[in-house]
C-alpha cells in the first residue's frame, strides 16, 4: 500500500519539493532552536554582512551532531522527514477532492500531524540542555523536577511526536488508496 500511494504521490515534482522544502524547515527550525540567542545577536547586532549571516546559519545545521545526542538527533531528523512526507500526502489528499467526498480523516490526519509535530517540537534539545523548550515551558509552572521523573528525562515527547507522525502518515496514506466511492 504505502509503496503504490509513495510512487502516485511523489512521481510528482510538486509534492516531492514540498516534503522536501517542509522537512528542512523543520530540521532547521530544530537545530536552530538552541541557539536562538546567538542567531539573534548576529542577525540584528552584528555587522556582519547578508553573506556571512547565512553562512553561520548553515553552519549552524552542523550542531544536529554536536548539540544533540544519538537519540535525540535521530528522532528529530524522523520528525523533520515524517512531517515533510505526512504534509505532502496530506495536500495530495486535499487537492485530489478525496477529503471533501470521504468525511472527517483529512481532519485526523492533520490533527495527527500538527499533535506530531507539536510534541516532538517538545522533545527537541541539546545534551547540555536536555529538552529545551519543554524544560522552559515547565519552568514558567515551577515544575522543573519533573522531567527528573521520567525515565528518558523529557526524550518521551520526540518518541511521541515520532509516532504521532508515522500514525498520521499511515492514515492519510490509507485514505488515498480508499475508493471515492461505496463498493456494492
Amino acid at each position: 500500500m504505502f509503496y503504490t500511494v509513495f510512487r502516485k504521490v511523489f512521481s510528482r515534482i510538486y509534492y516531492l519539493a514540498l516534503a522536501a522544502v517542509l522537512a528542512g524547515l523543520v530540521f532547521a527550525f530544530a537545530t536552530w532552536l538552541p541557539n536562538l540567542k546567538l542567531i539573534n545577536e548576529i542577525a540584528f547586532n552584528s555587522p556582519a554582512s547578508i553573506t556571512e549571516k547565512i553562512i553561520l546559519l548553515y553552519s549552524l545545521l552542523g550542531s544536529i551532531q554536536t548539540n544533540f545526542s544519538t537519540v535525540s538527533a535521530g528522532y528529530t531528523i524522523a520528525i523533520a522527514v515524517l512531517f515533510g512526507i505526512n504534509t505532502a500526502l496530506l495536500a495530495y489528499y486535499l487537492r485530489t477532492g478525496r477529503a471533501a467526498l470521504s468525511g472527517s480523516g483529512a481532519t485526523l490526519s492533520a490533527g495527527g500531524s500538527v499533535g506530531g509535530l507539536v510534541s516532538g517540537v517538545f522533545g527537541i534539545g541539546c545534551a547540555a540542555c536536555g529538552t529545551f523548550l519543554f524544560t522552559s515551558t515547565l519552568a514558567l509552572f515551577g515544575a522543573g523536577g519533573l522531567l527528573a521523573l521520567l525515565p528518558f528525562g523529557g526524550e518521551e515527547f520526540g518518541f511521541l511526536g515520532v509516532g504521532l507522525l508515522a500514525y498520521s502518515t499511515y492514515v492519510t496514506a490509507k485514505k488515498i488508496t480508499e475508493p471515492l466511492v461505496c463498493e456494492p
